[in-house]
């Protein structure tokens, strides 16, 4: 059975660079499916720029036209502070014991893992996959790391060779494509009246410029 990815993150504004890897994700472990989930009140950043219902609709159309890619709303409409282990438990509940499901992080996101909240028991829940851009050194990535975090992961990490048959629980590092994008970056561009073009999809861009979210000002 083809597995279900969950890729969270503000999306503020959802770009080039996170739709390219959710696409690598995608394919180098086999999904059906990858869900976008724009979170509301993480607890390791500040809120967001753009209000929730503007992010839920750019997310909804950069998707449109990739079967693959779903958007999943259920932590904008979530009280409180979103963790992703009430995100996962959701998803495996609905989908059932039987469906893999692999969530993605970035590396910078992996390297401080056990600060997240209950963070062990997250790999009761399904494969993790770590997107590691060209020139990822595991061995430096172990120098930064905590005790308590590579007793935990190392047995977990599988190789830099991705292929999708992880069991549950293990650590796939996924290389990626190098886009130089940031959603801050974008934010900085229109905030100054430059041109994001060609940088998140046109019907995002559009969607921005129309209800004003980012441009001078802001």
């Amino acid at each position: 059975m083809a597995g279900t990815g969950i890729f969270g993150g503000s999306f503020d504004p959802i770009h080039h660079g996170h739709l390219r890897i959710a696409e690598e994700f995608a394919d180098a472990l086999g999904l059906a499916t990858v869900r976008l989930v724009p979170t509301a009140n993480p607890p390791h950043r500040k809120g967001a720029v753009a209000s929730d219902a503007a992010r839920l609709a750019m997310c909804q159309l950069a998707c449109e036209g990739n079967a693959r890619l779903q958007v999943d709303d259920r932590e904008l409409r979530r009280e409180g502070v979103c963790y992703t282990i009430d995100t996962l438990v959701e998803i495996g509940a609905e989908l059932g014991p039987e469906a893999p499901l692999t969530w993605l992080i970035g590396a910078d996101s992996f390297l401080s893992l056990d600060r997240w909240h209950r963070w062990r028991e997250l790999f009761d829940l399904g494969c993790l996959a770590v997107a590691c851009r060209p020139g990822f050194d595991l061995v430096r990535w172990q120098e930064r790391a905590s005790a308590a975090l590579l007793e935990e992961v190392l047995p977990r990490i599988q190789s830099l060779s991705v292929t999708p048959t992880y069991k549950m629980g293990t650590i796939a590092l996924l290389p990626t494509t190098p886009l130089a994008i940031s959603s801050t970056a974008i934010r900085a561009q229109l905030a100054a009246g430059h041109s994001a073009r060609y940088l998140l999809p046109d019907a995002v861009l559009d969607y921005a410029e129309r209800h004003l979210l980012y441009g001078p000002g802001k």
